[in-house]
């Protein structure tokens, strides 16, 4: 290998690990980020096999983080004909990557909130049915269900703007340059 090709490779593993860095600042393990930045920088799809040999981690590892990825929706598996393993590719767009790593985090929030919330109104259901509350107990409930009501529509709020930021009109607002 030429010695250009080596300060080439160096400079790709530098662009590696700053992405790994940055997606470590948006709360997404360096594993996952430097996985990522792999993938982005071969510019191509890879298999497994491939990831594991690069980064030297077993073929099982990898495929947690793999699986990682596609739930945060920053990856895919991908199909492309005379190969016969899995490949997978992720987002050349930053900010469609942005996008999907965001919403896909405020997604799951929203998703153990909304489970929380419903828990909370049945416990709360249950405890004013069995028998009669003092007016303090009354008061102190519905204090409570008020919380929750403010909760919901926090929820509500949040989950309005996943949906403007998945739907690509947040760039209407603050464009890409």
């Amino acid at each position: 290998m030429g010695e250009d090709r080596v300060e080439i490779n160096k400079v790709k593993s530098q662009f590696v690990e700053k992405i790994a860095d940055n997606m470590q600042s948006f709360g997404v393990s360096t594993t996952v980020g430097r996985v990522l930045g792999i993938i982005y920088m071969n510019r191509e799809p890879m298999t497994l096999d491939e990831l594991s040999e690069e980064i030297g981690m077993s073929k099982a590892r990898m495929s947690q983080v793999v699986r990682e990825m596609i739930d945060l929706n920053i990856t895919e598996r991908v199909f492309q004909k005379g190969v016969r393993k899995d490949l997978y590719q992720v987002e050349q767009d930053y900010y469609q990557t942005f996008v999907s790593l965001f919403t896909s985090n405020w997604q799951k929030a929203l998703n153990k909130n909304k489970y929380f919330e419903q828990k909370l109104k049945n416990r709360l259901s249950q405890i004013q049915s069995q028998g009669e509350l003092t007016a303090s107990d009354e008061e102190a409930v519905n204090e409570i269900l008020a919380e929750l009501k403010q909760w919901t529509e926090y929820y509500d709020w949040i989950q309005r703007l996943i949906e403007f930021f998945e739907s690509g009109d947040i760039f209407q607002h603050v464009p890409r340059k």
